[in-house]
């Protein structure tokens, strides 16, 4: 081998090893996956969830049976002071937080001539104001940590629209706006923010859709399937790793070539 030449060296089994990271909405669907796989790059992870206890502590175990570390930590993100109260127990167990992650996210699926206040208030208070009230809490965190990631987990419907989902629509594309002006603010610490806007995943949510409607949605899928949660997971390995150092701000789809 020549003087000139460079070795390769092979990649780091444990990319966010020393960084904790946490996961909203992290029991089930997608937020579980990206637990999990932040977990196996060596990331101490937080589980966070409402009211699944049960499937909560099953990712804890999980994660600790693999040698890794992991906390449940239980709140409903539409709640500041429940926020505030989780973030207290976060930094007394496991210190700052280096990456969020706000996937916590529900659907009240009405047409809007039958939407109630109530149906239009609920999803806004979980999906837009839970990513405002967990990044206000770790703002700071992720403001000051050598490399503080923020990173919205979003949809496709935010950028499409979808028949009957104004309430989850909305607060999904308010998440872009969101995302954009939190990336201006943290660029001068040298932190990101980006958002992930995953097409339609096969979760719980998905299942609840009629099946006619399903294949519909399905026929407009370039790549003809639905994803599966883990389809997602890597995209977000990705931002959360020093590999992402030079994207913030960006809104990244993983549809399966749906366009918008």
């Amino acid at each position: 081998m020549s003087e000139t030449t460079t070795r390769l060296e092979p990649l780091d089994p444990r990319p966010l090893a020393d960084r904790t990271c946490l996961v909203t909405g992290a029991s089930r669907g997608i937020g579980r996956s990206i637990a999990l796989e932040l977990a196996r790059c060596g990331a101490d992870v937080v589980v966070n969830y409402r009211s699944s206890d049960a499937a909560a502590r099953e990712v804890e175990e999980i994660i600790e049976a693999n040698g890794e570390t992991a906390m449940c930590a239980q709140a409903d993100v539409s709640e500041p002071d429940d926020v505030a109260r989780m973030a207290e127990e976060i930094h007394g167990e496991l210190g700052e937080v280096d990456v969020l992650v706000n996937n916590a996210g529900i659907t009240i699926d009405r047409k809007f001539a039958e939407m109630t206040h109530e149906d239009w208030q609920t999803v806004i208070d979980v999906n837009l104001g839970g990513t405002f009230n967990c990044t206000k809490a770790f703002f700071d965190d992720i403001r000051d940590a050598e490399a503080g990631r923020l990173i919205n987990i979003s949809s496709v419907v935010g950028q499409q629209g979808n028949y009957g989902q104004a309430n989850y629509a909305t607060s999904k594309g308010g998440m872009f706006a969101f995302t954009r002006t939190l990336a201006l603010e943290l660029a001068a610490h040298d932190s990101t923010a980006n958002c992930v806007a995953p097409g339609f995943v096969r979760t719980d949510m998905l299942e609840k859709v009629p099946e006619r409607v399903q294949e519909k949605i399905r026929e407009k899928i370039p790549l003809n399937r639905f994803a599966d949660p883990e389809d997602i997971v890597g995209m977000v390995r990705f931002l959360a790793s020093d590999h992402a150092s030079y994207m913030t701000g960006q809104v990244l789809g993983v549809n399966g070539g749906l366009e918008w």
